[in-house]
């Protein structure tokens, strides 16, 4: 069978086409360092590139999540450490003034003057902030949340963020479960429960208006929603530092010893809210590193699939570089033509 000269082109053509084709293929490896540079290089391998890399996207905003939560809940532990120290220095004072052999009237109200500066303290501290967030706000978490007389203002809403798939933690704590040592019946949980039942009434109302009805009264009970007192004492901090410099400046020592039994409850109620801060803090940090943990298995994942052999690629390059030398050697005898092939 004849072979003619197009036919040898053809051959000799597509043969080059082929092995420049891998050549520059590998060269493209070569400068990149990746052997995956298209989808089509291995469309199974790039989408779980894809995937991998929107997991570490996802894990990355939980643990912005995750840091400021932490941020939130130690500086929240830090102010209650300033409280405790409040309710020791004033535990010590009425211990001190409680009898009349360790006590004058003269002292007592110079020390009622350092239960002022206390009660100022604890105001300070209940205020405190981080960024443009108050602590013990709530959802309030924009506006003081106590007063100048020690009165609570936020609402009992705490604020959850997502630190992983399906996993959420509370990043404060409201307020009145802070300053009281039963909140459910403290005069703190009904004042947020009268504000609740205003808003609804005033919502009521501005959707009533809206549209175009005669404004209706609400239907619910202002006492409907209110928990029921249990009749376990609450203690306020507020109030027994007021209770405190009011017995120092009248000098009545019972009030100031009844105050003793008092300052300890809210002294256990500030360290078990700090155990429940610190449980968050530490699941916060083992959640934080399980991710960093993860991400590195992805790392390694996405390197194994993506990253390129360099050893291997510079091994397929000199043998490619060969066999195209090669062709192009063989290829100038084989098309080369001569007075004979015309003559034939």
């Amino acid at each position: 069978m004849r072979v003619s000269d197009n036919t040898n082109f053809g051959v000799v053509r597509d043969s080059m086409t082929r092995s420049r084709s891998r050549l520059e293929d590998l060269q493209l490896q070569n400068s990149t360092l990746k052997k995956l540079n298209r989808p089509s290089d291995d469309p199974v391998g790039s989408a779980k590139i894809l995937e991998v890399r929107t997991d570490k996207v996802n894990n990355d905003q939980f643990q912005s999540n995750a840091k400021l939560a932490q941020s939130f809940l130690e500086n929240t532990d830090a102010a209650l450490e300033d409280i405790s120290e409040v309710v020791m220095r004033a535990k010590e004072i009425a211990i001190g003034q409680s009898s009349a052999a360790s006590s004058t009237p003269e002292t007592r109200v110079g020390v009622a003057e350092e239960v002022n500066q206390l009660f100022q303290r604890a105001v300070g501290t209940a205020n405190r902030r981080i960024g443009d967030r108050y602590l013990f706000g709530g959802f309030k978490s924009t506006e003081h949340p106590v007063d100048a007389d020690g009165n609570y203002r936020g609402d009992k809403g705490e604020m959850m963020l997502e630190i992983g798939r399906e996993v959420y933690i509370g990043m404060n704590i409201p307020g009145h479960q802070v300053f009281n040592t039963n909140p459910e019946n403290s005069a703190d949980h009904e004042a947020i429960e009268t504000r609740s039942l205003e808003e609804q009434k005033l919502q009521q109302q501005r959707e009533d208006i809206k549209e175009q009805k005669k404004p209706e009264p609400v239907r619910r009970l202002a006492t409907e929603g209110m928990e029921e007192k249990t009749g376990v004492q609450n203690v306020n901090l507020f109030e027994e530092l007021k209770a405190l410099r009011i017995g120092l400046l009248t000098g009545d020592q019972t009030a100031i010893r009844g105050t003793l039994e008092r300052f300890d409850d809210l002294l256990g109620k500030v360290v078990s809210t700090r155990s429940k801060i610190g449980s968050r803090i530490q699941g916060i940090q083992g959640n934080i590193n399980t991710m960093e943990r993860h991400n590195v298995s992805n790392a390694q994942l996405s390197s194994s699939i993506e990253d390129a052999d360099m050893t291997q690629i510079v091994s397929d390059m000199a043998k490619e570089e060969t066999v195209f030398k090669s062709s192009l050697a063989s290829s100038k005898h084989l098309i080369q033509p001569t007075l004979l092939d015309f003559l034939r």
